[in-house]
């Protein structure tokens, strides 16, 4: 613990004006190594000049209002509150809820992120099988490699949750496993292998969770694929 973070808790407990402080990144996920830093959120009600984001090599202090932690509209950032510690809550229970919120799909959420994502994904499958066939090897690659996050966010919506930094999958997998086969091992290798590979395995699920209907608009995708099993 670096004394500019300690400082930083002290100065934010003695102060009315900080509502909570959210300790978030490697440190709060005790999965941190000697180059990791200290990432903090410390929420105000409204934004004043007592309180400015800064960043160091040491400690990231990311001030934000409370209408911005209820804010879940940037898919990107809220897995950062997967794992995070509220260090702080002065609105009984309020700060943690909000953290909660952000690290979790709501079943509209779900249903929204599968079909979208899930559609992507489809796409640059589709496109690199029809390279392959038509001799395109190399581009076949690069949407291959493209397919990788859209099966991400996919997969963890399937299952009501974000999507992991990749920094953070091997670690979101072993801490908080999905169902068979989604193991890290299995996930982490196909992925950086082919993507296309997965879909057979992703299709299963995808259609039992009732999304049959986004993989049955794509026409020739199962001959492409030579995967799955066609509907």
């Amino acid at each position: 613990m670096t004394s500019g973070y300690r400082e930083l808790l002290a100065r934010g407990a003695a102060d009315e004006q900080v509502l909570g402080l959210i300790l978030s990144g490697s440190q709060a996920r005790d999965a941190g190594t000697e180059h990791s830093d200290f990432d903090v959120y410390v929420v105000v009600a409204e934004h004043s000049d007592e309180w400015r984001t800064s960043r160091t090599p040491e400690l990231d202090t990311i001030v934000m209002s409370l209408a911005e932690l209820a804010d879940v509209s940037d898919e990107w950032q809220r897995y950062s509150y997967r794992g995070a510690k509220v260090l702080l809550d002065r609105m009984d229970g309020h700060i943690a809820e909000l953290v909660r919120r952000q690290a979790t799909l709501s079943p509209a959420e779900s249903d929204s992120w599968v079909r979208e994502y899930l559609d992507g994904y489809l796409n640059f499958i589709y496109r690199a099988g029809k390279s392959r066939r038509d001799g395109r090897p190399e581009s076949a690659e690069l949407d291959e490699r493209e397919a990788a996050p859209w099966f991400l966010w996919t997969l963890f919506a399937l299952y009501g949750r974000v999507r992991p930094y990749n920094k953070f999958l091997r670690w979101e997998l072993d801490t908080h496993p999905l169902p068979a086969p989604w193991t890290a091992d299995h996930l982490i290798r196909t992925l950086g292998e082919r993507p296309s590979a997965l879909f057979g395995e992703l299709e299963r699920v995808a259609r039992a969770k009732g999304f049959g209907d986004v993989i049955d608009e794509w026409d020739g995708l199962h001959l492409l694929c030579g995967t799955a099993q066609a509907p």
